[in-house]
Protein backbone atom coordinates (compact mmCIF):
# COMPACT_ATOMS: atom_id res chain seq x y z
CA UNK A 1 0.00 0.00 0.00
CA UNK A 2 0.97 3.70 -0.85
CA UNK A 3 0.76 6.10 2.04
CA UNK A 4 -0.06 9.49 1.54
CA UNK A 5 2.99 10.96 2.36
CA UNK A 6 6.07 10.81 1.05
CA UNK A 7 9.47 8.26 2.14
CA UNK A 8 11.78 10.28 4.78
CA UNK A 9 8.41 12.01 6.59
CA UNK A 10 8.43 12.47 10.07
CA UNK A 11 5.35 14.11 12.38
CA UNK A 12 3.95 14.69 15.79
CA UNK A 13 1.36 13.33 16.99
CA UNK A 14 -0.85 16.02 18.19
CA UNK A 15 -0.56 18.21 21.56
CA UNK A 16 1.80 20.78 21.57
CA UNK A 17 2.59 23.41 24.42
CA UNK A 18 1.60 27.18 24.22
CA UNK A 19 -2.31 28.42 23.19
CA UNK A 20 -1.55 30.58 19.98
CA UNK A 21 -3.10 28.01 17.35
CA UNK A 22 -1.48 30.58 14.48
CA UNK A 23 2.44 30.03 16.38
CA UNK A 24 1.69 26.16 16.87
CA UNK A 25 0.71 25.60 13.37
CA UNK A 26 3.70 27.49 11.56
CA UNK A 27 6.18 25.99 14.07
CA UNK A 28 4.80 22.58 12.76
CA UNK A 29 4.44 23.35 8.76
CA UNK A 30 8.31 24.46 9.21
CA UNK A 31 9.79 21.73 11.00
CA UNK A 32 8.02 18.66 9.69
CA UNK A 33 6.84 19.34 6.19
CA UNK A 34 6.21 16.29 5.18
CA UNK A 35 3.93 15.03 7.31
CA UNK A 36 2.32 18.22 9.06
CA UNK A 37 -0.24 18.01 11.47
CA UNK A 38 -3.33 19.76 13.09
CA UNK A 39 -2.11 21.24 16.69
CA UNK A 40 -3.88 19.89 19.99
CA UNK A 41 -3.33 23.01 22.89
CA UNK A 42 -4.61 21.60 25.95
CA UNK A 43 -3.17 24.87 28.20
CA UNK A 44 -5.81 26.88 27.05
CA UNK A 45 -8.13 24.90 29.52
CA UNK A 46 -10.70 22.08 29.34
CA UNK A 47 -12.38 21.51 25.70
CA UNK A 48 -9.11 22.26 24.04
CA UNK A 49 -7.45 19.17 24.68
CA UNK A 50 -7.85 15.36 23.47
CA UNK A 51 -11.51 15.02 24.93
CA UNK A 52 -12.70 18.33 24.18
CA UNK A 53 -11.98 17.80 20.80
CA UNK A 54 -13.74 14.72 20.48
CA UNK A 55 -17.50 16.31 22.13
CA UNK A 56 -16.96 19.06 20.39
CA UNK A 57 -17.56 16.64 17.03
CA UNK A 58 -20.27 14.93 18.63
CA UNK A 59 -23.64 15.12 16.54
CA UNK A 60 -26.80 15.44 18.76
CA UNK A 61 -24.98 14.35 21.88
CA UNK A 62 -24.96 17.58 24.04
CA UNK A 63 -22.27 17.33 26.60
CA UNK A 64 -21.04 19.23 30.18
CA UNK A 65 -18.07 19.42 32.48
CA UNK A 66 -18.73 17.85 36.14
CA UNK A 67 -16.15 17.66 38.23
CA UNK A 68 -15.03 13.93 37.26
CA UNK A 69 -14.81 15.02 33.52
CA UNK A 70 -17.57 15.58 30.63
CA UNK A 71 -21.29 14.04 30.92
CA UNK A 72 -23.67 13.46 28.38
CA UNK A 73 -26.43 15.61 29.30
CA UNK A 74 -29.70 16.99 27.78
CA UNK A 75 -29.06 20.46 26.18
CA UNK A 76 -25.70 21.90 25.03
CA UNK A 77 -24.18 24.77 27.24
CA UNK A 78 -21.40 26.88 27.98
CA UNK A 79 -18.81 23.99 28.37
CA UNK A 80 -19.76 22.25 24.68
CA UNK A 81 -19.59 26.16 23.17
CA UNK A 82 -15.64 27.11 24.47
CA UNK A 83 -14.80 23.48 23.12
CA UNK A 84 -16.07 24.15 19.46
CA UNK A 85 -14.98 27.83 19.51
CA UNK A 86 -11.15 26.17 20.06
CA UNK A 87 -11.49 23.84 17.16
CA UNK A 88 -13.16 26.82 15.33
CA UNK A 89 -9.89 29.14 16.04
CA UNK A 90 -7.94 26.21 15.42
CA UNK A 91 -8.96 25.68 11.72
CA UNK A 92 -9.11 29.24 11.19
CA UNK A 93 -5.15 29.17 12.08
CA UNK A 94 -4.79 26.25 9.70
CA UNK A 95 -6.40 27.73 6.86
CA UNK A 96 -4.46 30.94 7.31
CA UNK A 97 -1.30 29.30 7.60
CA UNK A 98 -1.04 26.51 5.08
CA UNK A 99 -4.68 26.93 2.71
CA UNK A 100 -2.24 26.82 -0.04
CA UNK A 101 -0.18 23.80 1.25
CA UNK A 102 -0.43 20.67 -1.08
CA UNK A 103 1.01 17.10 0.48
CA UNK A 104 -0.54 14.80 3.59
CA UNK A 105 -1.97 16.50 6.21
CA UNK A 106 -2.80 14.23 9.24
CA UNK A 107 -6.20 15.19 11.68
CA UNK A 108 -6.28 13.51 15.23
CA UNK A 109 -9.25 12.56 17.01
CA UNK A 110 -10.11 10.93 20.41
CA UNK A 111 -11.27 7.13 19.22
CA UNK A 112 -14.35 5.37 20.15
CA UNK A 113 -13.51 3.12 22.88
CA UNK A 114 -11.15 5.82 24.09
CA UNK A 115 -13.91 8.61 24.15
CA UNK A 116 -16.35 5.94 25.72
CA UNK A 117 -14.17 5.44 28.45
CA UNK A 118 -13.79 9.54 29.19
CA UNK A 119 -17.33 10.31 29.18
CA UNK A 120 -19.87 9.68 31.70
CA UNK A 121 -23.84 8.43 30.96
CA UNK A 122 -26.32 10.86 32.78
CA UNK A 123 -25.51 8.35 35.83
CA UNK A 124 -21.75 8.68 36.16
CA UNK A 125 -21.13 5.83 34.93
CA UNK A 126 -18.77 5.85 31.58
CA UNK A 127 -20.58 5.40 28.55
CA UNK A 128 -18.33 2.06 27.84
CA UNK A 129 -20.33 0.02 30.38
CA UNK A 130 -23.14 0.88 28.39
CA UNK A 131 -23.37 -1.12 24.76
CA UNK A 132 -26.21 0.68 23.48
CA UNK A 133 -25.03 3.86 24.44
CA UNK A 134 -21.32 2.98 23.49
CA UNK A 135 -22.51 2.59 19.58
CA UNK A 136 -24.52 5.80 19.94
CA UNK A 137 -21.46 7.33 20.65
CA UNK A 138 -19.69 5.93 18.26
CA UNK A 139 -22.04 7.30 15.54
CA UNK A 140 -22.39 10.45 16.57
CA UNK A 141 -18.22 10.13 16.91
CA UNK A 142 -18.58 9.13 13.13
CA UNK A 143 -20.75 11.49 11.78
CA UNK A 144 -19.00 14.49 13.78
CA UNK A 145 -15.83 13.49 12.33
CA UNK A 146 -17.04 12.88 8.56
CA UNK A 147 -17.85 16.26 8.59
CA UNK A 148 -14.30 17.44 10.05
CA UNK A 149 -12.71 15.95 7.67
CA UNK A 150 -15.01 17.46 4.81
CA UNK A 151 -13.94 20.80 6.62
CA UNK A 152 -10.49 20.48 6.78
CA UNK A 153 -10.34 19.30 2.80
CA UNK A 154 -12.33 22.63 1.90
CA UNK A 155 -10.15 24.59 3.90
CA UNK A 156 -7.07 22.86 2.78
CA UNK A 157 -7.84 21.74 -0.81
CA UNK A 158 -4.22 20.72 -1.78
CA UNK A 159 -4.09 18.46 1.22
CA UNK A 160 -4.26 14.64 1.08
CA UNK A 161 -6.05 13.98 4.29
CA UNK A 162 -4.51 10.85 7.57
CA UNK A 163 -7.03 10.43 9.99
CA UNK A 164 -5.31 9.44 13.31
CA UNK A 165 -7.80 7.86 16.05
CA UNK A 166 -6.00 8.41 19.39
CA UNK A 167 -7.07 5.01 21.41
CA UNK A 168 -4.68 5.08 24.81
CA UNK A 169 -7.35 3.37 26.76
CA UNK A 170 -8.34 0.84 24.17
CA UNK A 171 -6.19 -2.32 26.09
CA UNK A 172 -7.70 -1.22 29.38
CA UNK A 173 -11.39 -1.57 27.73
CA UNK A 174 -10.41 -5.10 25.85
CA UNK A 175 -8.89 -6.10 29.60
CA UNK A 176 -12.27 -4.89 31.61
CA UNK A 177 -9.59 -2.64 33.63
CA UNK A 178 -12.10 0.47 33.44
CA UNK A 179 -12.70 1.88 36.59
CA UNK A 180 -16.42 2.02 37.95
CA UNK A 181 -17.64 5.33 39.68
CA UNK A 182 -16.93 4.22 42.85
CA UNK A 183 -12.97 3.28 41.89
CA UNK A 184 -13.33 -0.21 43.51
CA UNK A 185 -14.75 -2.23 40.50
CA UNK A 186 -14.03 -2.20 36.95
CA UNK A 187 -16.55 -2.32 33.67
CA UNK A 188 -16.53 -5.75 32.11
CA UNK A 189 -14.49 -6.15 29.16
CA UNK A 190 -15.70 -5.92 25.40
CA UNK A 191 -15.17 -8.63 23.06
CA UNK A 192 -12.74 -7.84 20.31
CA UNK A 193 -14.88 -8.47 17.10
CA UNK A 194 -16.98 -5.54 18.94
CA UNK A 195 -14.32 -3.17 19.88
CA UNK A 196 -12.70 -4.25 16.10
CA UNK A 197 -16.16 -3.19 14.35
CA UNK A 198 -16.83 0.07 15.95
CA UNK A 199 -12.68 1.06 15.34
CA UNK A 200 -13.43 0.36 11.76
CA UNK A 201 -16.51 2.19 11.24
CA UNK A 202 -15.11 5.01 12.17
CA UNK A 203 -11.39 4.47 10.49
CA UNK A 204 -13.55 3.84 7.09
CA UNK A 205 -14.05 8.10 7.12
CA UNK A 206 -10.93 8.50 6.32
CA UNK A 207 -9.16 7.75 2.72
CA UNK A 208 -7.60 4.42 2.33
CA UNK A 209 -3.51 4.54 2.79
CA UNK A 210 -4.45 7.29 5.72
CA UNK A 211 -6.40 5.59 8.34
CA UNK A 212 -3.82 5.43 11.74
CA UNK A 213 -4.53 4.19 15.16
CA UNK A 214 -2.18 5.64 17.82
CA UNK A 215 -2.09 3.45 21.03
CA UNK A 216 0.82 5.10 23.46
CA UNK A 217 -0.24 1.88 26.14
CA UNK A 218 1.99 -1.42 26.87
CA UNK A 219 -0.45 -3.56 25.49
CA UNK A 220 -1.20 -2.85 22.20
CA UNK A 221 -3.85 -4.82 20.13
CA UNK A 222 -1.45 -4.44 16.87
CA UNK A 223 -3.57 -7.14 15.07
CA UNK A 224 -6.83 -6.04 16.23
CA UNK A 225 -6.09 -2.68 14.82
CA UNK A 226 -4.94 -3.86 11.44
CA UNK A 227 -8.22 -5.68 11.49
CA UNK A 228 -10.32 -2.62 11.87
CA UNK A 229 -8.81 -1.18 9.01
CA UNK A 230 -5.44 0.45 10.30
CA UNK A 231 -3.14 1.43 7.67
CA UNK A 232 -0.81 2.85 9.94
CA UNK A 233 -0.20 2.19 14.04
CA UNK A 234 1.43 5.14 16.27
CA UNK A 235 3.58 3.44 19.02
CA UNK A 236 6.01 4.11 22.04
CA UNK A 237 9.48 2.40 20.95
CA UNK A 238 10.15 2.41 24.64
CA UNK A 239 6.90 -0.03 25.36
CA UNK A 240 7.87 -2.75 22.89
CA UNK A 241 8.27 -5.83 23.37
CA UNK A 242 9.94 -9.17 21.42
CA UNK A 243 6.50 -10.09 21.47
CA UNK A 244 5.50 -6.93 19.36
CA UNK A 245 7.98 -7.94 16.78
CA UNK A 246 6.11 -10.41 14.74
CA UNK A 247 2.52 -8.63 14.58
CA UNK A 248 5.07 -5.21 13.46
CA UNK A 249 6.37 -7.16 10.87
CA UNK A 250 2.93 -8.80 9.75
CA UNK A 251 1.50 -4.85 9.46
CA UNK A 252 5.02 -3.90 7.67
CA UNK A 253 5.01 -7.32 5.34
CA UNK A 254 1.16 -6.43 4.13
CA UNK A 255 2.48 -2.82 3.22
CA UNK A 256 1.33 -0.88 6.74
CA UNK A 257 3.41 1.44 8.21
CA UNK A 258 4.36 2.09 11.66
CA UNK A 259 4.85 5.86 13.16
CA UNK A 260 7.52 5.18 15.61
CA UNK A 261 7.80 7.14 19.00
CA UNK A 262 11.53 7.68 19.40
CA UNK A 263 11.73 11.15 21.24
CA UNK A 264 11.12 11.74 24.46
CA UNK A 265 7.69 13.83 24.79
CA UNK A 266 8.66 15.66 27.79
CA UNK A 267 12.06 17.62 28.24
CA UNK A 268 14.98 15.59 28.24
CA UNK A 269 18.30 14.32 26.84
CA UNK A 270 17.60 14.54 22.73
CA UNK A 271 19.91 13.47 20.09
CA UNK A 272 19.70 12.45 16.56
CA UNK A 273 21.62 9.44 17.18
CA UNK A 274 19.43 8.16 19.82
CA UNK A 275 16.47 8.62 18.00
CA UNK A 276 17.74 6.84 14.97
CA UNK A 277 19.25 3.75 17.18
CA UNK A 278 15.77 2.80 18.60
CA UNK A 279 14.68 2.44 14.90
CA UNK A 280 17.32 0.65 13.27
CA UNK A 281 17.12 -1.87 16.81
CA UNK A 282 13.45 -2.81 15.75
CA UNK A 283 14.42 -3.36 12.13
CA UNK A 284 17.33 -5.06 12.56
CA UNK A 285 15.05 -7.74 14.48
CA UNK A 286 12.45 -7.67 11.44
CA UNK A 287 15.04 -8.43 9.13
CA UNK A 288 13.49 -6.75 6.27
CA UNK A 289 15.20 -5.17 3.51
CA UNK A 290 16.53 -1.14 4.39
CA UNK A 291 15.20 0.42 0.99
CA UNK A 292 12.25 -0.28 2.39
CA UNK A 293 12.99 1.57 6.02
CA UNK A 294 12.05 5.18 4.43
CA UNK A 295 8.87 4.35 3.43
CA UNK A 296 7.99 1.40 6.53
CA UNK A 297 8.96 3.98 9.89
CA UNK A 298 8.01 7.57 10.40
CA UNK A 299 9.67 8.75 13.48
CA UNK A 300 7.85 10.91 15.87
CA UNK A 301 7.56 11.47 19.90
CA UNK A 302 6.91 8.89 22.52
CA UNK A 303 3.30 10.88 22.74
CA UNK A 304 2.01 14.40 22.38
CA UNK A 305 4.06 17.15 23.65
CA UNK A 306 2.24 19.35 25.92
CA UNK A 307 4.12 19.04 28.73
CA UNK A 308 7.04 20.05 27.10
CA UNK A 309 8.85 23.41 27.06
CA UNK A 310 8.26 25.52 24.04
CA UNK A 311 12.26 25.32 23.31
CA UNK A 312 12.04 21.71 23.77
CA UNK A 313 9.47 20.67 21.34
CA UNK A 314 10.74 22.77 18.31
CA UNK A 315 14.23 20.93 19.13
CA UNK A 316 12.27 17.57 18.92
CA UNK A 317 10.39 18.38 15.58
CA UNK A 318 14.16 19.35 13.87
CA UNK A 319 15.31 16.09 15.33
CA UNK A 320 12.77 13.70 14.19
CA UNK A 321 12.63 15.65 10.50
CA UNK A 322 16.57 15.10 10.69
CA UNK A 323 15.88 11.09 11.68
CA UNK A 324 13.09 10.92 8.82
CA UNK A 325 15.18 12.37 6.53
CA UNK A 326 18.45 9.86 7.57
CA UNK A 327 16.32 6.97 6.90
CA UNK A 328 16.71 7.48 3.21
CA UNK A 329 20.63 6.91 3.15
CA UNK A 330 22.14 3.82 1.97
CA UNK A 331 23.23 2.18 5.08
CA UNK A 332 24.91 -1.05 2.56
Amino acid sequence: MTQPWPAGSATGLGSLPGTDPAEATRLIFGELPDLPHLPELPARGAGADMIGRAVSLLVDLPVEIVPSGWRLTARAGRDLRVARDFLSRDLDALQEVAGDYTGALKLQACGPWTLAAAVELPTGHRVVSDHGATRELGASLAEGLSRHLAEVQARVPGARLVLQLDEPSLPAVLAGAVKTPSGWGTVRSVQDNVVEQLLGDVLALAPAGGRLVHCCAPEVPIALLRGAGADAIALDATLLTGRHTDAIGELLEGGGAVLLGVVPSSDDRITIAAARDRILRLWNDLAFDDARLGSAIVPTPSCGMAGASPGYARKAMEVLREVGHGLLEDRS
